[in-house]
């Protein structure tokens, strides 16, 4: 026996591993906001354009939507509330989405939570925070602007990003410039989680198909291909996306709910386009999961890299 009177100590047992809360650094923080807003800027701004026209405009194919967003304006009209909204949207959504579900995280293990299960309760909360801090008001202006009835083609004056948003907020108020915000909350709740999950199978799958033990990195081609089958296979939620678009759409028709709710915008939807209508737009959402997918992962290496030079710290953020 050890002279403390303790057994274990004298057997040279290891002490009980303390939970540490991950700090949250300004680096890890630039490097999401960086990512973010090259993802936007490429592809992502004309997909998302893309998703959200063929949602607000179910009778539309793709070929339509791709016509009705040119006759918007061309090439610009792909980049349609890309500045501010997108913008403002890519560069704190990374931000919020890695401190809520870092804190999430670390609170989740302290009652006993594995590494899997304390992940995807993160990417959920995170996902929620997203929606209510920044994503409700962006989205809900970046669609008025993809679909608000275009007066210039009856020769008036067409109004600007800035006097569109001041005109909804002296209408409706904040519950106005945040529209469908609880349908944004849903999206990125399911999004999150079901990505995290999806993709962790994939990756598994990827080990066994491979001969990779759990410890071995895996290439960068297959943390794209793993990922991308996460973002892509999450897309099952689109009808939410959908009655996201339909929520905070500004084109005209009298048909609709007077006042909407997530359920009767559902229901109208469904009542008018079918099962067909709730999936419009999935195909440019599944590309914008792999843009995304891509930029993360393939970049995140050569962004990680400049964000060290910049900042002098040491990035521990994972993509």
């Amino acid at each position: 026996m050890s002279a403390t009177g303790n057994p274990a100590i004298g057997l040279g047992a290891s002490k009980p591993t303390t939970l540490e809360k991950k700090p949250v650094k300004f680096s890890n923080l630039l490097l999401g906001a960086g990512l973010n807003m090259f993802e936007v800027t490429t592809l992502g701004q004309p997909l998302e354009v893309m998703k959200t026209t063929m949602a607000a405009n179910r009778q539309d194919g793709m070929a339509g939507s791709v016509s009705r967003i040119w006759s918007r304006g061309g090439v610009l009209g792909f980049y349609q509330g890309l500045i501010p909204w997108a913008w403002i949207e890519a560069s704190t959504k990374g931000a919020v989405l890695l401190f809520v579900a870092s804190e999430a995280e670390y609170y989740a293990r302290t009652f006993g939570a594995g590494n899997f299960t304390s992940g995807i309760a993160g990417g959920m909360t995170g996902g929620l925070a997203q929606a209510y801090a920044t994503m409700g008001f962006c989205t809900c202006m970046k669609t008025v602007e993809m679909t608000k009835h275009k007066a210039a083609v009856t020769g008036q004056k067409v109004p600007g990003t800035m006097s569109t948003f001041m005109d909804i907020y002296r209408k409706d108020g904040i519950a106005g410039i945040n529209k469908g915000v609880n349908a944004v909350a849903v999206r990125q709740v399911t999004n999150w989680g079901s990505r995290f999950g999806l993709s962790r199978v994939a990756e598994s799958q990827i080990r066994i198909f491979t001969g990779k033990s759990d410890s071995t990195p895996l290439a960068v081609p297959e943390k794209i291909l793993a990922s991308a089958l996460g973002g892509g296979l999450s897309a099952w939620n689109q009808p939410i996306e959908v009655v996201r678009v339909e929520m905070q759409s500004k084109k005209e028709d009298p048909n609709r709910p007077k006042k909407m709710t997530v359920g009767n915008t559902f229901r109208y939807i469904y009542s008018t386009n079918g099962l067909k209508g709730l999936y419009r737009g999935v195909a440019p959402r599944i590309g914008l999961g792999v843009w995304q997918t891509v930029c993360m992962v393939a970049l995140g290496d050569i962004a990680k890299e400049l964000v060290e030079k910049a900042t002098g710290d040491v990035v521990t953020a994972k993509h």
